[in-house]
Protein backbone atom coordinates (compact mmCIF):
# COMPACT_ATOMS: atom_id res chain seq x y z
CA UNK A 1 0.00 0.00 0.00
CA UNK A 2 2.88 2.27 0.43
CA UNK A 3 4.82 2.19 -2.58
CA UNK A 4 2.73 4.38 -4.05
CA UNK A 5 3.57 7.21 -1.73
CA UNK A 6 7.10 8.37 -2.94
CA UNK A 7 9.72 8.65 -0.23
CA UNK A 8 11.06 12.34 0.55
CA UNK A 9 13.69 12.11 3.14
CA UNK A 10 13.66 8.63 4.19
CA UNK A 11 14.57 4.94 2.76
CA UNK A 12 11.85 3.65 4.20
CA UNK A 13 8.10 3.85 4.51
CA UNK A 14 6.83 5.69 7.83
CA UNK A 15 4.68 3.61 10.50
CA UNK A 16 1.86 5.06 9.37
CA UNK A 17 2.25 3.96 5.49
CA UNK A 18 -0.29 0.85 6.17
CA UNK A 19 -2.51 2.42 8.54
CA UNK A 20 -6.36 2.41 7.65
CA UNK A 21 -8.09 5.43 5.54
CA UNK A 22 -9.90 5.92 9.28
CA UNK A 23 -7.29 5.76 11.27
CA UNK A 24 -4.91 8.04 9.18
CA UNK A 25 -7.95 10.57 9.91
CA UNK A 26 -8.14 10.05 13.39
CA UNK A 27 -4.45 10.07 13.64
CA UNK A 28 -4.68 14.11 11.43
CA UNK A 29 -6.71 14.73 14.36
CA UNK A 30 -4.71 13.72 16.98
CA UNK A 31 -1.89 16.00 15.27
CA UNK A 32 -4.16 18.74 14.91
CA UNK A 33 -5.15 18.66 18.61
CA UNK A 34 -1.56 18.41 19.88
CA UNK A 35 -0.54 21.28 18.26
CA UNK A 36 -3.17 23.59 19.56
CA UNK A 37 -2.55 22.11 22.94
CA UNK A 38 1.56 23.21 22.33
CA UNK A 39 -0.47 26.56 22.78
CA UNK A 40 -0.20 26.35 26.10
CA UNK A 41 3.08 27.03 26.15
CA UNK A 42 1.94 30.34 25.88
CA UNK A 43 0.63 30.40 29.36
CA UNK A 44 3.77 29.33 31.12
CA UNK A 45 5.40 31.97 33.29
CA UNK A 46 9.29 33.11 32.33
CA UNK A 47 11.37 30.13 33.02
CA UNK A 48 14.23 32.47 34.41
CA UNK A 49 11.73 33.68 37.17
CA UNK A 50 11.40 33.55 41.03
CA UNK A 51 9.84 29.60 40.66
CA UNK A 52 9.14 29.48 44.61
CA UNK A 53 10.23 31.25 47.96
CA UNK A 54 13.42 30.24 48.37
CA UNK A 55 14.60 31.90 44.79
CA UNK A 56 13.51 35.17 46.38
CA UNK A 57 16.71 34.95 48.54
CA UNK A 58 18.71 37.85 47.47
CA UNK A 59 22.08 36.40 47.83
CA UNK A 60 21.36 33.07 46.93
CA UNK A 61 24.07 30.94 44.89
CA UNK A 62 23.16 29.80 41.69
CA UNK A 63 23.29 25.64 41.38
CA UNK A 64 27.03 26.25 39.44
CA UNK A 65 28.24 27.95 42.33
CA UNK A 66 27.17 25.14 44.53
CA UNK A 67 28.64 22.62 42.80
CA UNK A 68 31.96 25.01 42.49
CA UNK A 69 31.87 25.23 46.15
CA UNK A 70 32.04 21.47 46.81
CA UNK A 71 34.37 20.53 44.31
CA UNK A 72 36.51 23.15 45.56
CA UNK A 73 35.96 21.67 49.53
CA UNK A 74 36.40 18.28 48.82
CA UNK A 75 40.29 18.98 46.71
CA UNK A 76 40.75 20.47 50.00
CA UNK A 77 39.99 17.63 52.23
CA UNK A 78 36.34 17.42 52.96
CA UNK A 79 33.96 14.31 52.48
CA UNK A 80 31.17 14.93 49.69
CA UNK A 81 28.36 14.94 52.48
CA UNK A 82 30.46 17.52 54.63
CA UNK A 83 30.94 19.30 51.93
CA UNK A 84 27.55 19.67 50.49
CA UNK A 85 25.53 20.05 53.11
CA UNK A 86 27.78 22.89 53.85
CA UNK A 87 27.75 24.53 50.33
CA UNK A 88 23.56 24.06 50.64
CA UNK A 89 23.29 25.46 54.00
CA UNK A 90 25.16 29.02 53.29
CA UNK A 91 22.96 28.80 49.74
CA UNK A 92 19.64 28.59 51.54
CA UNK A 93 19.34 25.29 49.20
CA UNK A 94 16.19 22.33 51.37
CA UNK A 95 18.35 19.45 52.72
CA UNK A 96 15.47 17.56 53.72
CA UNK A 97 14.13 15.16 52.10
CA UNK A 98 17.89 13.64 51.82
CA UNK A 99 17.08 13.67 47.05
CA UNK A 100 17.60 17.40 47.56
CA UNK A 101 21.39 16.96 47.75
CA UNK A 102 22.62 15.43 44.73
CA UNK A 103 24.30 11.79 44.40
CA UNK A 104 28.06 12.47 44.87
CA UNK A 105 29.68 10.13 41.97
CA UNK A 106 29.85 13.50 39.91
CA UNK A 107 31.45 15.53 42.29
CA UNK A 108 33.91 13.18 43.36
CA UNK A 109 35.37 12.60 39.64
CA UNK A 110 35.72 16.33 39.16
CA UNK A 111 37.10 16.35 42.62
CA UNK A 112 39.68 13.93 41.52
CA UNK A 113 40.88 16.23 37.91
CA UNK A 114 41.86 19.40 37.01
CA UNK A 115 39.32 21.84 35.93
CA UNK A 116 40.38 21.55 32.44
CA UNK A 117 40.69 17.50 31.92
CA UNK A 118 36.59 17.80 33.54
CA UNK A 119 35.84 20.00 30.61
CA UNK A 120 37.92 17.77 27.76
CA UNK A 121 35.62 14.90 29.42
CA UNK A 122 32.49 16.71 28.99
CA UNK A 123 33.64 17.55 25.18
CA UNK A 124 34.18 13.83 24.73
CA UNK A 125 30.97 12.38 25.52
CA UNK A 126 29.22 14.90 23.74
CA UNK A 127 30.89 14.36 20.76
CA UNK A 128 30.52 10.46 21.10
CA UNK A 129 26.92 10.82 21.94
CA UNK A 130 26.47 12.95 18.81
CA UNK A 131 28.46 10.84 16.35
CA UNK A 132 26.42 7.81 17.75
CA UNK A 133 23.07 9.91 16.77
CA UNK A 134 24.18 10.66 13.13
CA UNK A 135 25.22 7.00 12.91
CA UNK A 136 21.88 5.61 14.09
CA UNK A 137 19.57 8.16 12.28
CA UNK A 138 21.64 9.00 9.17
CA UNK A 139 21.15 5.20 7.90
CA UNK A 140 17.94 5.87 7.69
CA UNK A 141 17.81 9.44 5.59
CA UNK A 142 17.60 8.94 1.66
CA UNK A 143 20.68 11.80 0.37
CA UNK A 144 22.70 14.54 1.31
CA UNK A 145 19.95 17.47 2.15
CA UNK A 146 18.01 15.50 4.52
CA UNK A 147 21.50 14.46 6.59
CA UNK A 148 22.20 17.93 6.28
CA UNK A 149 18.95 18.55 8.26
CA UNK A 150 19.95 15.73 10.74
CA UNK A 151 23.29 17.64 11.57
CA UNK A 152 21.62 20.76 11.97
CA UNK A 153 18.70 19.36 14.53
CA UNK A 154 21.41 17.56 16.21
CA UNK A 155 23.41 20.87 16.80
CA UNK A 156 19.80 22.93 18.12
CA UNK A 157 19.74 19.45 20.39
CA UNK A 158 22.95 19.45 21.78
CA UNK A 159 23.78 23.17 22.43
CA UNK A 160 23.78 22.99 25.64
CA UNK A 161 26.02 19.69 25.83
CA UNK A 162 28.48 21.36 23.78
CA UNK A 163 29.14 24.16 26.59
CA UNK A 164 32.18 24.53 29.23
CA UNK A 165 30.74 26.38 31.71
CA UNK A 166 27.92 23.61 32.37
CA UNK A 167 30.57 20.84 33.22
CA UNK A 168 29.66 20.72 36.74
CA UNK A 169 26.12 20.17 36.40
CA UNK A 170 25.01 16.68 36.68
CA UNK A 171 21.37 16.92 34.56
CA UNK A 172 24.34 17.50 31.47
CA UNK A 173 26.53 14.81 32.29
CA UNK A 174 23.67 12.35 32.91
CA UNK A 175 21.35 13.37 29.42
CA UNK A 176 24.52 12.50 27.56
CA UNK A 177 25.02 9.27 28.98
CA UNK A 178 21.02 8.30 28.74
CA UNK A 179 21.43 9.66 24.98
CA UNK A 180 24.15 7.61 24.22
CA UNK A 181 22.91 4.44 25.97
CA UNK A 182 19.91 4.53 23.80
CA UNK A 183 22.00 5.35 20.70
CA UNK A 184 24.23 2.45 21.13
CA UNK A 185 21.19 -0.34 22.73
CA UNK A 186 20.52 -2.81 19.78
CA UNK A 187 18.51 -5.78 19.48
CA UNK A 188 20.61 -8.57 21.50
CA UNK A 189 23.17 -5.96 22.43
CA UNK A 190 22.27 -4.33 25.28
CA UNK A 191 25.18 -4.43 28.10
CA UNK A 192 26.71 -1.20 26.87
CA UNK A 193 23.10 0.73 27.23
CA UNK A 194 22.57 -0.88 30.80
CA UNK A 195 25.97 0.35 32.01
CA UNK A 196 25.78 3.77 30.81
CA UNK A 197 21.95 3.91 31.82
CA UNK A 198 23.63 3.01 35.45
CA UNK A 199 26.21 5.80 35.13
CA UNK A 200 23.24 8.49 34.68
CA UNK A 201 21.40 7.12 37.19
CA UNK A 202 24.33 7.53 39.61
CA UNK A 203 25.01 10.78 38.75
CA UNK A 204 21.66 11.85 38.24
CA UNK A 205 18.39 9.92 39.83
CA UNK A 206 16.03 11.30 37.71
CA UNK A 207 17.92 9.25 34.87
CA UNK A 208 15.82 6.10 35.99
CA UNK A 209 12.76 6.95 34.44
CA UNK A 210 14.55 5.76 31.52
CA UNK A 211 15.58 2.66 32.96
CA UNK A 212 12.28 1.76 33.33
CA UNK A 213 11.21 2.62 30.34
CA UNK A 214 14.00 0.61 28.46
CA UNK A 215 12.69 -2.06 30.83
CA UNK A 216 8.74 -1.80 29.68
CA UNK A 217 10.17 -2.10 26.87
CA UNK A 218 12.45 -5.25 26.72
CA UNK A 219 10.00 -7.00 28.86
CA UNK A 220 6.84 -5.79 26.21
CA UNK A 221 9.27 -7.66 23.49
CA UNK A 222 10.06 -10.73 25.08
CA UNK A 223 13.90 -10.01 25.56
CA UNK A 224 14.42 -11.39 29.39
CA UNK A 225 17.65 -10.99 29.74
CA UNK A 226 17.72 -7.66 28.80
CA UNK A 227 14.86 -6.86 30.90
CA UNK A 228 17.09 -8.96 34.07
CA UNK A 229 19.80 -6.30 32.71
CA UNK A 230 17.91 -3.17 32.78
CA UNK A 231 16.25 -4.62 36.75
CA UNK A 232 19.26 -5.77 38.10
CA UNK A 233 20.57 -1.83 37.38
CA UNK A 234 17.75 -0.42 38.54
CA UNK A 235 17.99 -2.47 41.75
CA UNK A 236 21.90 -1.52 42.17
CA UNK A 237 20.69 2.10 41.80
CA UNK A 238 18.33 1.70 44.65
CA UNK A 239 20.99 0.18 46.52
CA UNK A 240 23.34 3.32 46.30
CA UNK A 241 20.72 5.28 46.84
CA UNK A 242 19.75 4.01 50.23
CA UNK A 243 23.48 4.36 51.41
CA UNK A 244 22.79 8.12 49.91
CA UNK A 245 19.92 8.55 52.32
CA UNK A 246 21.52 7.24 54.95
CA UNK A 247 24.55 9.73 54.69
CA UNK A 248 22.52 13.07 54.17
CA UNK A 249 20.91 11.85 57.67
CA UNK A 250 23.95 11.32 59.13
CA UNK A 251 24.60 15.48 58.69
CA UNK A 252 21.47 17.30 58.04
CA UNK A 253 18.61 17.51 61.02
CA UNK A 254 15.11 18.80 61.85
CA UNK A 255 16.45 22.85 62.10
CA UNK A 256 17.68 22.28 58.17
CA UNK A 257 15.11 23.85 55.42
CA UNK A 258 12.42 21.35 53.76
CA UNK A 259 12.15 21.69 50.17
CA UNK A 260 8.62 23.15 49.12
CA UNK A 261 7.84 19.82 47.29
CA UNK A 262 7.31 18.79 43.44
CA UNK A 263 3.72 18.76 42.95
CA UNK A 264 3.55 21.74 40.65
CA UNK A 265 1.37 20.53 37.84
CA UNK A 266 2.20 23.14 35.38
CA UNK A 267 0.93 21.17 32.48
CA UNK A 268 2.35 19.76 29.32
CA UNK A 269 2.69 23.34 28.55
CA UNK A 270 5.61 23.36 31.15
CA UNK A 271 7.15 20.54 29.76
CA UNK A 272 7.32 22.45 26.19
CA UNK A 273 8.65 25.28 26.93
CA UNK A 274 11.25 23.81 29.11
CA UNK A 275 12.37 21.51 26.28
CA UNK A 276 12.40 24.84 24.18
CA UNK A 277 14.53 26.35 27.20
CA UNK A 278 17.11 23.12 27.14
CA UNK A 279 17.69 23.81 23.56
CA UNK A 280 18.61 26.09 21.45
CA UNK A 281 15.60 26.65 20.60
CA UNK A 282 15.32 29.11 22.75
CA UNK A 283 16.12 31.50 20.11
CA UNK A 284 13.00 31.38 18.43
CA UNK A 285 9.43 32.19 19.41
CA UNK A 286 8.12 30.33 22.33
CA UNK A 287 5.06 29.34 20.41
CA UNK A 288 6.94 28.20 16.93
CA UNK A 289 9.17 26.10 19.44
CA UNK A 290 6.48 24.45 21.35
CA UNK A 291 5.12 23.41 17.87
CA UNK A 292 8.54 22.15 16.47
CA UNK A 293 8.52 19.50 19.87
CA UNK A 294 5.25 18.36 19.01
CA UNK A 295 6.12 17.62 15.36
CA UNK A 296 9.79 16.04 16.44
CA UNK A 297 6.86 13.87 18.86
CA UNK A 298 5.02 12.45 15.73
CA UNK A 299 8.42 12.06 13.71
CA UNK A 300 9.63 9.83 16.79
CA UNK A 301 6.44 8.12 16.69
CA UNK A 302 6.71 7.44 12.87
CA UNK A 303 9.78 6.24 12.17
CA UNK A 304 9.37 2.38 12.30
CA UNK A 305 12.06 1.01 14.00
CA UNK A 306 12.50 0.43 17.68
CA UNK A 307 14.77 3.45 18.60
CA UNK A 308 12.10 5.35 17.25
CA UNK A 309 9.29 4.12 19.46
CA UNK A 310 11.61 4.38 22.52
CA UNK A 311 12.79 7.61 21.53
CA UNK A 312 8.82 8.50 21.91
CA UNK A 313 7.97 7.03 24.77
CA UNK A 314 10.85 8.28 26.56
CA UNK A 315 9.78 11.77 25.62
CA UNK A 316 6.48 10.93 26.66
CA UNK A 317 7.75 9.72 30.21
CA UNK A 318 9.57 12.25 30.99
CA UNK A 319 7.08 15.24 29.59
CA UNK A 320 4.27 13.65 31.66
CA UNK A 321 6.67 13.92 34.91
CA UNK A 322 7.55 17.27 34.07
CA UNK A 323 4.08 18.61 33.87
CA UNK A 324 3.27 16.65 36.89
CA UNK A 325 5.76 17.41 39.24
CA UNK A 326 8.45 19.43 38.43
CA UNK A 327 8.78 23.37 39.48
CA UNK A 328 8.90 26.16 37.81
CA UNK A 329 12.88 26.44 38.72
CA UNK A 330 13.23 22.90 37.77
CA UNK A 331 12.88 23.74 34.02
CA UNK A 332 16.16 21.96 33.73
CA UNK A 333 15.24 18.55 33.69
CA UNK A 334 14.37 18.28 30.58
CA UNK A 335 17.89 18.40 29.74
CA UNK A 336 17.76 14.90 30.26
CA UNK A 337 16.29 14.04 27.03
CA UNK A 338 17.12 16.73 25.38
CA UNK A 339 20.22 15.90 23.14
CA UNK A 340 18.39 13.65 20.59
CA UNK A 341 15.22 15.52 21.25
CA UNK A 342 14.78 17.30 17.89
CA UNK A 343 16.26 14.85 15.44
CA UNK A 344 12.46 13.66 15.36
CA UNK A 345 11.69 16.29 12.90
CA UNK A 346 14.07 14.66 10.03
CA UNK A 347 11.03 12.02 9.73
CA UNK A 348 8.45 14.53 9.84
CA UNK A 349 8.23 15.43 5.93
CA UNK A 350 7.30 11.52 4.98
CA UNK A 351 5.35 10.99 8.08
CA UNK A 352 3.00 13.67 6.66
CA UNK A 353 2.93 12.39 3.32
CA UNK A 354 2.27 8.80 4.52
CA UNK A 355 -0.76 10.54 6.94
CA UNK A 356 -2.06 12.46 4.00
CA UNK A 357 -2.22 9.66 1.16
CA UNK A 358 -3.33 7.09 3.59
CA UNK A 359 -6.30 9.54 4.38
CA UNK A 360 -7.16 10.24 0.78
CA UNK A 361 -6.99 6.34 -0.07
CA UNK A 362 -10.32 5.87 -1.69
CA UNK A 363 -9.15 2.26 -3.46
CA UNK A 364 -11.42 -0.05 -2.65
CA UNK A 365 -11.81 -4.07 -2.40
CA UNK A 366 -14.10 -5.60 -5.70
CA UNK A 367 -14.65 -8.99 -4.95
CA UNK A 368 -16.12 -10.84 -8.39
CA UNK A 369 -17.50 -14.43 -8.07
CA UNK A 370 -18.34 -16.45 -10.99
CA UNK A 371 -20.66 -19.03 -10.60
CA UNK A 372 -20.14 -22.92 -11.90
Amino acid sequence: MSGRTRRLWTLQPSRFAVLSRGRARLAWLAVLLLVLASLTALTVPSLTGDGDSAAATADRMTDIGLYERVVAAMKGGDTYYVAASDAMRAGSYPLRPFFTMRLPALAALQALLPGWASIALLLALAALTAFAWASRVGVALNGLFPRAVMMMLLAVSMLAFFQPGLVLFHEVWAGLLVALSLALRRPGRALEAIALGLAAMLIRETAALYAIVMLAFAWGEGRRREALGWGVALLLFAGVLALHAHAVTGVTGPLDAASPGWSAFNGPGFFLRALVTSTALQALPVMVGAVLIVLALLGWASWDEPLGLRMFALLIAYGVVIAIFARLDNFYWALMIAPAALLGLVFVPDALADLWHRALDKRRITVTTIGP
